[in-house]
């Protein structure tokens, strides 16, 4: 018995398309991939109550642009990469001159921009001195005297000449360290994703032949 096998089309021809299909199945699945991770961060900062804001500053982009390659690969990445890696990890946060961390109380108000007001800032803003208060229990304080508070509660400067109204306001609390609690489990998500590339190139691969 003699039999004779012919390949159709060219036994090159059938590889460059198999390849073909290969590097569009990885470029495909590693932009999926990408987009999904991106979707899961997204969604994790926001119902951690962290805002829609710091959600938006997760990108994506898959890599090389523009061209299908079967060593494709997607990046995922935050433009706010110290205030993410903040809430992913929970660090302990201590002063950089190894002395008091400065907590704005709701009478500081906030400096220009929305940021977080700093003793300095506020007596620039103010004009004011601030007075440090040392308590043994409970954390100390950064006051101001003669003061008045305005309808949000924030402290200002008291035109009064009698005193009537004017109040020593709490403008800061003042801690040696501060445990950020963890909101955020970025790596999960990035195993979950991470997990279904084998499956979805395989998936996109098949789907190219029918």
């Amino acid at each position: 018995m003699k039999i004779d096998v012919k390949i159709a089309g060219g036994i090159v021809a059938l590889m460059r398309a198999e390849v073909a299909a290969g590097q569009k199945a990885v470029s495909t699945t590693m932009a999926q991939a990408g987009a999904s991770l991106k979707s899961a961060w997204r969604t994790q900062i926001t119902g951690a109550g962290l805002g829609q804001r710091l959600a938006n500053t997760i990108r994506s982009q898959t890599y090389p642009k523009g061209r299908n390659s079967l060593d494709a690969a997607a990046l995922v990445w935050s433009n706010a990469p110290v205030i993410i890696g903040a809430h992913d990890t929970g660090p302990l946060i201590r002063s950089a001159s190894g002395l008091w961390l400065a907590i704005p109380l709701p009478a500081a108000g906030k400096a220009l921009g929305g940021k977080r007001v700093t003793p300095g800032m506020w007596e620039q803003k103010t004009g004011l001195k601030l007075r440090f208060v040392y308590r043994r229990r409970g954390p100390s304080l950064m006051v101001a005297d003669a003061v008045r508070l305005n309808t949000l509660g924030q402290a200002a400067v008291s035109k009064s000449k009698t005193g009537r109204g004017q109040v020593t306001a709490p403008i800061f609390i003042l801690v040696r360290q501060v445990k950020l609690p963890k909101r955020l489990d970025l790596a999960r998500d990035a195993e979950r994703a991470q997990g279904a590339i084998p499956g979805s190139i395989v998936r996109n691969w098949a789907e190219d032949h029918l």
